[in-house]
């Protein structure tokens, strides 16, 4: 089993990541601001929490020592802070991300895993249905163009150093431990709305389409694969596509609420169909995400739910 860094390991998918490679008997060093004290992943003996900066340098030199495998899903930046400033995502997360791979040759790391984001990178094929990764990759948002530029640079590492690498495409994750009040995870902040009886925002038609996958599917389906993982990037997603409108109905039927919709313009960066093809990933591992979106979407509400009442 792996000593495994987990950057982000309080973070929405991070956390779960922690979670799921515990269980798979791993150790884990967990490497997050933790900036109000807390944690939100299960504390064991097989967990070191350590709190640091992803912009310092020095604290993941701290954080690299003696360990084996480092799961890079810290970002300093969202698809809308990178859209409003380009540079901030260059200067932060491509730059620290550079300097952390440095770091990892210099420790003697042997894998780095790194979370994309699939379908952004891919950008808008109008003739292709579902995405594969020997697609073309074209981005046209920000936040797309920084995450495709990392996994250029984990390839020159491998190229030049040695450094082996595993990039997962991650469509569009939900569930638990996602934030609310974000601007990213159009279902947790949809149902966070729906709870207060509050309008949700929909950026154009709703006609978009986009491929939903349960964050414990995520963090399951990453920790039975990487360490046997022979290629450099896989798809990770549902395979199914789902529209904005046919999300909604989804949601009226698993909260039995009344939904106030307000239209906003899309957004010319945004890409109007994502759904990846895991064809690669199901056969070389034999593992499929295993809860469906209406299930999933229950197990969300429901947490929303018990979060929004512990509070009150």
């Amino acid at each position: 089993m792996s000593k495994c860094l987990v950057l982000g390991a309080n973070g929405f998918i991070g956390s779960h990541l922690v979670d799921s490679l515990v269980a798979r008997g791993h150790v884990v060093r967990a490497f997050d601001r933790f900036s109000d004290g807390k944690t939100i992943f299960e504390i064991t003996d097989a967990v070191e929490i350590m709190s640091g900066d992803f912009l310092n340098r020095s604290d993941l030199a701290r954080a690299l020592e003696d360990v084996d495998t480092v799961f890079h899903f810290i970002s300093t930046t969202t698809p809308a802070t990178a859209e409003n400033d380009p540079l901030i995502d260059v200067e932060t997360n491509i730059r620290m991300s550079i300097e952390l791979f440095q770091e990892c040759v210099d420790k003697g790391v042997k894998k780095v895993i790194f979370a994309s984001t699939g379908g952004a990178v891919y950008g808008d094929l109008p003739d292709r249905n579902i995405l594969s990764e020997d697609d073309a990759t074209l981005p046209v948002s920000p936040y797309a163009i920084g995450k495709l530029t990392i996994e250029h640079y984990l390839r020159y590492f491998e190229k030049k150093f040695g450094l082996t690498s595993v990039t997962y495409r991650i469509s569009n994750p939900y569930g638990e431990r996602q934030s609310m009040v974000a601007k990213q995870g159009v279902i947790p902040i949809f149902l966070h709305h729906i709870y207060k009886h509050e309008p949700i925002t929909v950026l154009g038609d709703g006609s978009m389409v986009r491929d939903y996958l349960y964050v414990k599917d995520v963090a399951e389906l990453i920790s039975r694969s990487f360490e046997s993982a022979s290629r450099p990037v896989y798809n990770l997603g549902s395979g199914t596509g789902v529209s904005v409108n046919g999300l909604i109905e989804s949601i009226k039927e698993v909260t039995g609420q009344q939904i106030r919709i307000e239209h906003q313009p899309k957004p010319a960066t945004f890409v109007q169909k994502v759904v990846l093809n895991t064809d690669r990933f199901k056969s070389e591992f034999n593992l499929e995400p295993e809860v469906s979106l209406d299930v999933g979407l229950r197990k969300t509400w429901d947490y929303i739910k018990n979060y929004e009442d512990s509070i009150d």
